[in-house]
């Protein structure tokens, strides 16, 4: 069963900021896309200027059906889409998806800038987020079925990456070199 957490909003940007939540192990021997290879997507949200909307498999049984919706929304999603480490995004959804998805805007400032820092300087509130932007903890929320925690988690990364894109725009997102086999 997919869990769907639907808000009206108005925000002042085009296109669609994405944020997913997963399980899984990062893959560290690789550099490039396979990296992503033994992650599985479990919640998928975004934010646009009309809605948050935040779908969330309710258990293992139910990933591919989010899956499967995941890949009905996204094409009819307006562009350009925008990632907090769009890098995540990009591959996650390569291997869960099979197919490559462009990200036009990189809202990180630097690689490896945390989320929580640029939140801080920033000054862009926490939003409720239950684990102060640590997707780790998301994750284990998860797999304990904590499932509106882990919504909650991922509810607050949408709007505090909708507060860095309003406060200091987005970069173009490096380049990836995506690996379907070994």
């Amino acid at each position: 069963m997919i869990i769907e957490h639907k808000e009206d909003i108005n925000s002042n940007f085009e296109g669609t900021i994405i944020d997913i939540e997963t399980i899984g192990e990062f893959l560290n021997q690789y550099s490039d896309s396979r990296r992503y290879k033994g992650i599985q997507l479990v919640i998928f949200g975004f934010i646009n200027r009309q809605v948050l909307l935040i779908f969330c498999a309710q258990e293992i049984e139910a990933i591919s059906e989010l899956k499967e919706k995941t890949e009905k929304i996204i094409d009819s999603l307006e562009r350009p889409f925008y990632a907090f480490n769009s890098e995540f995004e990009r591959s996650v959804l390569f291997y869960e998806l099979g197919k490559e998805i462009n990200f036009e805007g990189e809202l990180q400032k630097k690689k490896y800038e945390s989320k929580a820092n640029a939140v801080r300087e920033l000054g862009i509130p926490n939003y409720d987020d239950p684990f102060w932007d640590n997707g780790y903890l998301c994750m284990k929320a998860w797999e304990n079925a904590e499932f509106n925690r882990a919504i909650a988690h991922n509810r607050a990364c949408l709007l505090k990456e909708r507060g860095i894109l309003l406060k200091r725009g987005a970069g173009t997102p490096d380049e990836l070199r995506f690996i379907k086999e070994e």
